[in-house]
């Protein structure tokens, strides 16, 4: 295998901004949910706080939290998570004047070579060559198959042709898939083309619509419900096809989050926002490479909830890749525009984009 991780590479504390460095303040939470007033917001980067003259890493960081002081550890806590009494770092530097160090390069990720100041297409968009990104994307998961783990953000729109479930089945049977987060479209239309052949009434191989084809989706609903779970309504309807299938059969956890739009919905479906938020962090907390397509609510969700690094078991520092895969511009530099160093956008029509990576990679 050709692929290899970025090194990280920690900063050097022997340097006098650190040494000289007062240890990192903290104030406990006046109330539950309510943090001090001059708390200190998370980043997406690996961030060190100064306690009793050491260096401390928080590890399961993600943006726009706090981080919290427990039992010798830091904690990076979302809001609506704090206790009162909760032990929180409070100061607005970045750069060691607060005890609190924001690392923004400790990847060495190689910039252009370009020293000119003007030069086209730089941008992503619908004209940009996407090959390459092809190629590193096939050594990234057949590595990750193995060494880490794969995380996919799902549309509906991946749920309506016959080739692309087929091809996404094939990647979660072959171990390219280690979790999936969608809402209840995904599942909903899936689970209609392995029960009906359709999505959204529509014929998944021919697009034609069908007869009363607007009650099919309902009809899929409806039908899951009376068996009580998405693995009873496989078994009992002989279901042997799809996404949801796959995962299912596979034991590849998913998580389906519903918003007020949605019909039914599923009985997986997470009704509850918050509670649905805390499921899709327990997987994003595990993955070390995120592939977001043609959804740009989820996209944005999981975005914000994912740092660009990860800590390993055995204590190694390493990069998480993020992919934005979508026809629509806007989605793609939506994500590109969060400030990671590991997002990376691809303007594509997803059906095709999953055809060519189960095409890509090695079975």
């Amino acid at each position: 295998m050709s692929f290899e991780l970025l090194k990280y590479t920690a900063p050097d504390f022997t340097q006098k901004m650190f040494t000289e460095a007062p240890d990192a303040k903290w104030e406990p939470a006046p109330k539950d949910k309510v943090a001090p007033v001059t708390y200190h917001s998370t980043t997406i980067f690996p961030e060190y706080f100064k306690v009793n003259g050491n260096w401390l890493l928080a590890e399961e960081s993600r943006m726009d939290c706090v981080a919290v002081y427990e039992n010798g550890k830091i904690y990076v806590r979302e809001f609506r998570n704090l206790k009162q009494g909760d032990l929180v770092f409070v100061g607005r530097t970045e750069n060691c004047e607060d005890g609190i160090y924001v690392y923004t390069n400790g990847f060495n990720e190689r910039g252009s070579s370009l020293d000119d100041s003007f030069a086209f297409r730089l941008g992503r968009s619908r004209e940009t060559a996407f090959s390459k990104d092809y190629d590193h994307l096939y050594e990234l998961l057949e590595y990750e198959r193995e060494h880490g783990n794969i995380l996919w953000v799902m549309g509906p729109a991946c749920a309506f042709d016959a080739d692309s479930r087929a091809a996404f089945s094939k990647l979660v049977m072959g171990g390219y898939v280690h979790g999936l987060l969608a809402g209840n479209a995904l599942a909903t239309h899936d689970l209609e083309g392995a029960y009906l052949k359709t999505a959204l009434g529509q014929d998944i191989y021919t697009q034609e619509s069908r007869p009363m084809g607007h009650y099919n989706h309902l009809d899929t609903i409806n039908r899951v419900k009376y068996y009580g779970s998405i693995p009873k309504f496989i078994e009992g309807e002989n279901i042997q096809d799809g996404i949801i299938y796959s995962c299912v059969k596979k034991d590849v956890p998913f998580v389906l989050v519903g918003s007020i739009r949605d019909d039914g919905p599923l009985p997986e479906v997470y009704a509850n926002v918050y509670d649905g938020q805390n499921a899709m962090r327990d997987c994003v907390r595990k993955a070390t490479t995120v592939i977001c397509m043609a959804t740009t609510l989820h996209s944005i969700a999981v975005g914000n909830m994912t740092p660009s690094f990860r800590v390993l078991p055995d204590g190694t520092v390493r990069q998480v890749y993020f992919y934005c895969v979508d026809i629509a511009e806007f989605a793609v530099n939506k994500l590109a525009d969060r400030g990671s160093l590991s997002a990376k956008g691809i303007v594509t029509n997803v059906q095709d984009f999953v055809v060519n990576v189960s095409k890509g990679v090695k079975f």
